[in-house]
This record gives C-alpha cells, structure tokens and sequence, in this order.
C-alpha cells in the first residue's frame, strides 16, 4: 500500500483526486448517515466533498493522507497534530477520520493506514493518540478497541454535537517484526 498526503495544489484540490474521495466516501453511505456530515448520504457530491477537505485543512496541523492499493484509492485518514481547541489542554494528536473503501472492508487497509498514522506520530515523539467514535458505530469502537485504544470519556463532538465516545492509544516503541 502507499500512502501519500492531499496536497492542494494553487489552493485548491485536485479535481481527480475529488472524484476518488467522492467515491470512496459514496461507498460508505451507511457511516455518512449515522455521522450526518452530508445532506444525503446516497447522493455525496464533488463539492461536498471539497468543502469537507476544506474545513479538514483549515485547521492548524491538519492533514489527509490517501491510501493506494494496486493504484486505486482504499482508504483515507484525516489527523490533526493537536486538539483543534487550544483551550482543551488536551497534548495528543487526533485521527479525526479514517474510512476504508466499504468494498475493501477487512483486507486490512484500514489497520496498515492507522499503523502509518501512529507511527509518525510515534516517529514525532508524540505519546498517544485519540480518537472520537460516533455513539452508534459499533464497527469502528470494536477496530479501535482491538488495536489497544483505550476508553477514556464520553463526549459531544464539536463539529455538530454528536455522541461519541473518546479513546485514547499511548505509543510506546513499536517491537520489530518477528522473523
């Protein structure tokens, strides 16, 4: 798998790249109708889908990484270097997103993708990471509980104030692979 960052390029996205993600999160109608992020979650347009990317990067420390298999999109992270409020006092670093094409789901992709993540935060001498699951998405609670997140409160998000219950992995030193 690959991994490379979204860059905008004049400040704007590239058009290909938005028809990718348009698609990759049309696949995913399901988590977008529990999330609410889109007006309907059978019909994500290119434009809804910039503007989300838009308001993504707009905050400090903010990026989006792509994941490419065989050359097609399959996964997609949003993580921000810190809490976007700098009142919360909070030190970690946030995966804000992490969706895996629904055709794709336990290939794992989505676990390569959230080792990639935690280990450039590891790699930055970062020592957790959090996340924020929607109440209702009993999938992902169970992929980040599997990979050693750890329950630490129950929140409302910021964007539109949606339950969701906020987890927390600390980033020791990854031990090699066994040979």
């Amino acid at each position: 798998m690959i991994i490379e960052p979204l860059v905008p390029a004049d400040h704007a996205l590239p058009g290909p790249v938005l028809t990718e993600i348009t698609a990759l999160y049309a696949t995913n109608h399901a988590f977008f109708e529990l999330s609410g992020d889109f007006p309907d979650p059978h019909r994500i347009t290119v434009g809804q889908v910039a503007r989300a990317l838009a308001d993504e990067l707009a905050h400090d420390g903010a990026e989006v990484l792509l994941a490419r298999s065989a050359g097609r999109l399959v996964a997609l992270a949003a993580v921000l270097a810190h809490h976007p409020d700098p009142a919360s006092g909070d030190p970690d670093p946030w995966i804000g997103l992490l969706i895996v094409d629904a055709g794709a789901h336990r290939s794992g992709h989505g676990s390569a993708l959230a080792d990639h993540v935690e280990d450039r935060f590891r790699a930055a001498g970062r020592e957790a990471v959090r996340i924020a699951v929607l109440d209702g998405n009993a999938g992902a609670l169970a992929f980040w509980t599997a990979r050693g997140y750890a329950f630490l409160r129950h929140a409302k998000d910021r964007e539109l104030g949606r339950d969701c219950t906020v987890l927390r992995k600390e980033l020791r030193h990854r031990r090699p692979p066994a040979p």
